[in-house]
């Protein structure tokens, strides 16, 4: 029951009770004055009048109140109050109770509520406020609220001073359990909807502003009925600083950023107050261009519109002087700061500094540091800069000051050994090891102990640079100093020994876990399942699953599939077939990515379409692995237009259309259908779909038509920015030699010389195996000292082109060295 229904009832019940009480006094007083006799009959009539006038004002303030609290119709009641009273026992009367009560067995409560109201006035039919508190009470008792009474209680003893109210344990349990449930369920969407509105929000946003324009956008959601607020504006404002930083065209960056000033000047107008987040895209756009102008044009309306925003402008002035290198105004702002002390000059002291953190600005950094009292810092993300910079430039007696300041301060341990770990491993050109050391040195230095936090981030820090070894030493550090780790920190080292091959430090990791008595879960026993697989000892996978029953966990698809897939790599068709019938014995049911496997290494099209089947019957949901594989296994069968037909399934989820086309495109390309590939990857840039580097790839890879060299060129174009571009890039260069297009070559040659610039040693193996691919052309079957002086002669020839001094030297005495052997 709402409470304001509630509420009114209790109102209603008191005024029943004061009117009843008032009906009851006069009826007492009638009856003692009638005794008197008729001579008393005109001071009794005297006398009766004036309570009753008393009694009709009262009724009329209570007409009046109860008219107030009258609901407006009986169906506003929830029908969770519905529910609740309609299974809501009432106690049952006493036998001492007047005969309407206890005569009231089953009756509703309206009608008791109208009973106790009518029966002190039956012999007044014209008493018109019980009849209106009467019909007030019925609009808010309606009858599909009533209560019913179970009367299996009249005989229930009343003896003692306990009151017994055995209705109390008639509630039905079950429907309180699905109010409470439907009640989380609502918290839950509600929370749901709050976590996704920002990203839904934001891309709506994006996507009309894309389609019609920042300003023509800004002007529909004007029109939706709803105010246009912080969010909405801080959107508009980014996608248009987006699509300045992403035009070549200036007059069109320009246009973008006279749209934001507009949609600011609406903001204004409307009075929404902008923050951070709007005139930071801003600023910092114009700061990594170098538009001093505008900046200071933005800087004085921030400024104006939020003056609380000054000491943060500074952080951004300062950002664009250093961007600018003007040596003057950087002087200036840190000189405005440091030679003044006073209060006021803490906050842009503060900001100067961040901006300083974030440079490489040594000197103007070590000024203000000098000046900055550590203890009246602002925030601690403040304080995690200024060590993260200190670490940067390598300033540990600064480092050392400042901790042992700190530790006199309110700031705790847990601080402390937060900013040792920023500060170590911000250090440059320290290996992991030394940066483990500087952390182990600085906490016995200051006598502060790493909780599992801090242990949990430094082993993060050496798997992220695949220092397997380092890890486990910094974890035998953490249980030696009695610190327990959580498990989340395993499978950080778990997916290090993945990525750095590293496979046989599983063991390690697993006689860690039981050692110290860690409750690994399922994701545990996967990722070494998983490690057990890729060094081929799947014997030791499934000694894996078998040590699941001792921890009472229950094997899982995943873990099976992990072996499944190892057996498909290995060939070992027999063995995977074993796996399947383990995975039946164990009560474990397949999922997509079992059928996935399947259906990717599946022996003929019967036992594809038979897996496939399968997954639909048992109702599995297809994922875009499964459509991938199917894809790829008609494609390998050469039923080219069963896995054209595949992108037409209506399951596929449209996020991922894009994706599985781009696989079509690649196993077209690898099973001779490079025409077909080329159609498709036409139709999809035709309709500015995004497709996969790899696609791509593997059309260069296969595409061998002399008549269009330029395609493979526009092709490699495409993957300028992919990790694919340099295999890619070696396969146009054969082509480009085998077409005897030595142009082409030496322009791609360029191209690669830029990408590894910095590695001289790369140069020479991408030179030699560039040299390889034109040996065939000159040497042919026979070595004569024709061929050699022309293969020789090219290799000078290309140096030449490329500019590579310093391997034409080297290449000189290799030279040599081949014509004496000749």
């Amino acid at each position: 029951m709402p409470a304001s229904t509630a509420q009114n009832l209790v109102s209603l019940f008191r005024s029943s009770a004061i009117l009843s009480f008032r009906r009851f006094k006069t009826s007492a007083v009638k009856k003692k004055r009638s005794s008197f006799g008729p001579s008393s009959l005109s001071a009794a009539t005297a006398t009766k009048k004036k309570p009753s006038t008393s009694a009709s004002s009262d009724d009329a303030a209570l007409k009046k109140y109860v008219s107030s609290i009258k609901p407006s119709s009986s169906s506003s009641a929830s029908s969770e109050a519905k529910l609740l009273l309609k299974h809501f026992k009432a106690p049952p009367s006493s036998k001492t109770s007047t005969s309407t009560v206890s005569n009231a067995s089953g009756s509703s409560l309206l009608s008791i509520v109208s009973d106790s109201l009518t029966s002190d006035c039956r012999d007044d039919d014209e008493d018109e406020s019980a009849k209106q508190l009467l019909s007030d009470a019925s609009s808010i008792l309606c009858d599909e609220m009533d209560l019913e009474w179970d009367d299996e209680f009249e005989d229930t003893d009343k003896s003692g001073n306990v009151i017994i109210l055995p209705w109390l344990s008639r509630l039905k349990n079950s429907n309180i359990s699905i109010q409470r449930k439907e009640v989380s369920r609502d918290k839950k969407h509600k929370f749901s909807f709050k976590q996704v509105q920002c990203t839904r929000h934001d891309r709506m946003v994006k996507m009309c502003a894309t389609k019609l324009g920042s300003d023509a956008a800004l002007e529909i959601f004007a029109k939706l009925g709803q105010e246009s607020g912080p969010r909405e504006y801080n959107s508009f404002v980014k996608i248009c600083i987006t699509k300045a930083r992403d035009s070549t065209d200036d007059d069109i960056s320009l246009q973008q950023i006279a749209i934001a000033y507009q949609i600011l000047k609406l903001a204004r107008e409307r009075g929404v107050g902008l923050g951070k987040e709007t005139y930071g895209h801003i600023l910092m756009y114009l700061i990594d261009f170098g538009m001093v102008e505008e900046f200071f044009f933005f800087h004085e309306l921030f400024r104006d519109d939020n003056p609380e925003s000054v000491p943060l402008l500074a952080y951004y002035e300062m950002l664009l002087w250093i961007s600018v290198q003007n040596e003057v105004k950087i002087q200036e702002l840190c000189l405005s700061v440091a030679t003044d002390d006073a209060e006021e000059k803490l906050y842009p002291r503060e900001s100067l500094l961040l901006a300083l953190c974030e440079s490489d600005r040594k000197e103007e950094f070590l000024l203000l540091l000098e000046t900055l009292d550590i203890t009246k810092v602002t925030s601690v993300a403040f304080l995690e800069s200024i060590f993260r910079a200190l670490g940067k430039f390598f300033l540990e007696p600064y480092t050392e000051r400042f901790l042992l300041v700190l530790k006199g301060s309110v700031i705790g341990a847990e601080i402390i050994s937060n900013f040792i770990l920023l500060y170590s491993i911000s250090i440059p050109n320290l290996s992991v090891d030394d940066i483990v050391k500087k952390f182990q040195t600085l906490h016995t230095k200051f006598e502060a102990l790493p909780n599992s936090t801090q242990y949990g981030k430094l082993i993060g820090y050496c798997c992220e640079f695949f220092k397997v070894h380092e890890a486990l030493n910094v974890v035998d550090e953490a249980f030696k100093s009695g610190t327990a780790l959580e498990l989340e920190t395993f499978h950080s080292i778990l997916d290090a020994c993945d990525r750095s091959c590293e496979f046989n430090l599983v063991h390690q990791i697993k006689s860690r876990i039981t050692q110290h008595n860690l409750n690994p879960n399922n994701e545990t026993f996967r990722k070494m399942i998983l490690l057990y697989v890729k060094m081929k000892d799947f014997e030791g996978a499934y000694g894996l699953i078998s040590d699941l029953r001792k921890i009472n966990l229950t094997p899982t698809a995943s873990m099976y599939n992990a072996i499944l897939a190892g057996y498909f790599r290995e060939k070992n068709i027999q063995s995977a077939r074993y796996v399947l019938k383990q995975m039946k014995d164990a009560n474990v049911k397949p999922d997509a990515s079992t059928y996935g496997y399947l259906i990717a290494n599946s022996q003929s099209e019967k036992d594809l379409t038979k897996f496939y089947e399968d997954l639909i019957e048992s109702g599995i949901s297809p994922t875009k692995n499964v459509f991938m594989a199917l894809i790829n296994a008609y494609a390998s069968f050469g039923q080219f237009r069963k896995a054209k037909e595949v992108i037409l399934d209506k399951k596929i989820p449209v996020k991922y259309l894009n994706e599985i086309k781009s696989v079509l495109v690649g196993a077209l390309a690898s099973n001779g259908e490079v025409s077909c590939a080329l159609e498709m990857y036409a139709e999809m840039k035709g309709a500015e779909c995004d497709l996969d580097p790899k696609a791509i790839k593997s059309i260069i890879e296969h595409f061998q038509s002399e008549g269009e060299l330029n395609k493979s060129l526009d092709l490699l174009e495409e993957l300028k920015d992919s990790p694919y571009w340099t295999d890619a890039c070696f396969k146009v260069i054969s082509h480009c030699v085998q077409h005897e297009d030595l142009r082409s070559t030496v322009d791609l040659l360029k191209q690669l010389k830029d990408k590894f610039i910095d590695a001289e040693a790369a140069q020479e193996v991408m030179f030699d195996e560039v040299i390889a691919l034109f040996a065939p052309f000159h040497w042919g079957r026979t070595t004569n000292l024709g061929s050699v002086q022309s293969y020789l002669l090219l290799e000078v020839s290309m140096l030449d082109k490329l500019n590579l001094g310093n391997l034409k030297e080297n290449r000189r005495t290799k030279n040599l060295f081949t014509w004496k052997n000749i």
